[in-house]
Parts: structure tokens; C-alpha cells; sequence
């Protein structure tokens, strides 16, 4: 996948939102550098394939408290979720999904999809009541089943853009 840098990024930032390490980075883009990046500069994330090259794409709603799973645009199914509190927002802007983990134990039910943002994810829940409520730390959490059901459909490096 091809990364655009964004002002105020680092190597060690976006390693850490991409779950990999500097030296990977380093490595599969020939930095000499590493500590001269620039906003727009381009860089490689390797083992994640190009967003646009996968069918589907996700859309949350903060406000709707929806996420919309779309396949080549159009609307495929729309989930209810819960969101983040006040004072632990769920961040908006674009994002891919990078990696997934099954079964993560604790409040985050049975699957934890990590999006390319340190420490927020799409997940399950151990508190189905929580779903449609902002009560979160700023991730996205949906029942079991459809968290189950979306993470068969979805694979990583799938486009995540998070609007109010």
C-alpha cells in the first residue's frame, strides 16, 4: 500500500499506526534519511495491498451511530455501533484496516479489527447494551455477530473513513 505522509508525522508515528516497525519502513523504501520526512511524501507500508484494489469500503457515522459497509459503492448493510464519550472522541478522518486479531479477551468481545491509527479499532463487546450509546475510549464497538460477519467480508487494508 502507498501512504501519503501527513504534517507532523514520523517514521516512528506511522510505524506504530501501521503496526510495523521503523526498520521495515526504512527498508522497503530506501529512506536515507529517516528522520526527513515531508507532508505528501509517498511511502510503501508493505504486507497491506492498495485500498482501491479491494471491493469494499466502511463508513462511519458518528452522529447516525452507523457503520455502512459498502461493496464498489454501494450500500451493502448497515450496522449499529457504539462510539466514543466525550472525552474520548472517536477520531475521524481516513483509515485502513491493518490487522485483525480473534477472540481478544476482556471488553472487546470476539474479534478486534485494528485500524491504521494506534490503539483504536473496530471490535466486539462484552456489553451489548453499550451498542448505539457514546461510551467508548474512542473505538467502534458492534455486537459480536456483525463484527463477526464483518471481519469474514472485509480484508485488511480496507478503506475506513469516519465522518461526525
Amino acid at each position: 500500500m502507498i501512504y501519503l505522509v501527513k504534517p507532523g508525522e514520523t517514521l516512528t508515528s506511522i510505524a506504530q499506526d501501521f503496526r510495523i516497525s521503523p526498520a521495515v519502513l526504512i527498508t522497503a523504501n530506501q529512506l536515507s534519511d529517516p528522520n526527513k520526512l515531508t507532508a505528501g511524501q509517498p511511502l510503501i507500508i508493505p504486507g497491506l495491498p492498495e485500498p482501491s484494489s479491494i471491493p469494499y469500503s466502511i463508513m462511519i457515522s458518528i452522529g447516525r451511530r452507523q457503520l455502512t459497509l459498502l461493496n464498489r459503492g454501494q450500500v451493502m448493510k448497515v450496522y449499529p455501533i457504539a462510539v466514543g464519550k466525550i472525552l474520548s472522541r472517536t477520531p475521524i478522518g481516513e483509515f485502513v484496516i491493518v490487522n485483525r486479531q480473534p477472540n481478544p479477551g476482556g471488553p472487546f468481545g470476539v474479534l478486534w479489527l485494528s485500524l491504521s491509527k494506534i490503539h483504536y479499532g473496530i471490535h466486539g463487546t462484552n456489553d451489548p447494551s453499550s451498542i448505539g450509546k457514546a461510551v467508548s475510549k474512542g473505538c467502534i464497538r458492534m455486537q459480536n455477530k456483525d463484527v463477526l460477519e464483518l471481519g469474514s467480508l472485509v480484508p485488511n487494508g480496507t478503506r475506513v473513513s469516519i465522518r461526525q
